[in-house]
């Protein structure tokens, strides 16, 4: 029997729903999904950016693109998105369960740990990992339904995996802004890949497959100080670029990942191999 090991990597005749899909990394990871064959539903709180999103895809690649919009913290709404991709694509095959918050109130969000207010951790909470929970509870009962498996990614981050260099932030900015990275942070996507690895053992029977990608930090605006102090950290000498993440969510999307389930894919340039 003759094997095709790239055919595994390909998507056609797929739905895959990117949450927090007009992001940053978000439009490439839909880019990426798409140009692998995917049809893709790009959900994201931004209904006006994620249409921009489905409109590039529709128009470089030769699939199906449709926004929906979502706030993943309620309930309501993600039970509505996920009805209205269903009726849109007839079913779910992917999910990259994507959304992270972005704090209503950055003076809070940036505050010390012992000044920390807990209506603000509950805040990051309620995306980050409620929001996981209610997106992967909804797709992952169609994906039950549907009897055909599926593929299910989580996003992390490396400060999920470890605690960042406190010395890092020194004098660093992001858009115009001195920065840290708060203890909420950390807690929610560290939450994420215990979330990940449960569902994988529980959907298991199922042919369902969940795994995470955590990715490093991605240079995405920080300033000069920032940029360098976080490269002295990094084995390969540099932060990584938005598109450097999509490979390991294709592989994980696609057949070519058959028997990966329950594991956390890092990419972050070595900097946990220290």
């Amino acid at each position: 029997m003759t094997v095709s090991y790239l055919e595994k990597f390909k998507l056609e005749g797929k739905t895959a729903i990117v949450t927090g899909g007009a992001g940053i990394l978000g439009s490439h990871f839909c880019s990426g999904l798409a140009e692998a064959g995917a049809n893709v539903a790009v959900v994201d709180i931004n209904i006006k950016e994620a249409q921009n999103v489905a409109t590039s895809i529709k128009t470089k690649y030769d699939v199906s693109a449709v926004a929906f919009e979502c706030d993943v913290t309620s309930e309501l709404s993600v039970k509505g998105m996920t009805e209205s991709v269903l009726a849109e694509f007839g079913e779910i095959n992917i999910l990259h369960n994507n959304a992270a918050g972005k704090s209503s109130n950055l003076d809070a969000f940036f505050a010390d740990f012992e000044d920390y207010e807990l209506n603000q951790w509950k805040e990051i909470m309620g995306t980050n990992l409620d929001g996981m929970f209610l997106v992967a509870k909804y797709i992952g009962k169609i994906m039950k339904d549907q009897q055909k498996g599926g593929s299910i990614i989580q996003t992390s981050s490396i400060y999920g995996v470890m605690a960042p260099d406190q010395r890092i932030y020194e004098g660093s900015y992001y858009l115009d802004r001195q920065i840290n990275s708060p203890a909420i942070y950390s807690a929610s996507k560290a939450g994420v890949i215990g979330l990940t690895k449960y569902l994988a053992t529980y959907w298991a029977q199922e042919g369902i497959r969940v795994n995470a990608i955590t990715p490093g930090g991605v240079e995405s605006g920080q300033n000069d100080t920032f940029k360098m102090n976080y490269s002295n950290r990094i084995p390969l000498g540099r932060m990584s670029q938005p598109e450097e993440m999509v490979g390991a969510l294709i592989y994980l999307a696609s057949d070519a990942s058959s028997y990966v389930t329950g594991q956390n894919i890092i990419v972050d340039g070595g900097l946990n191999a220290w």
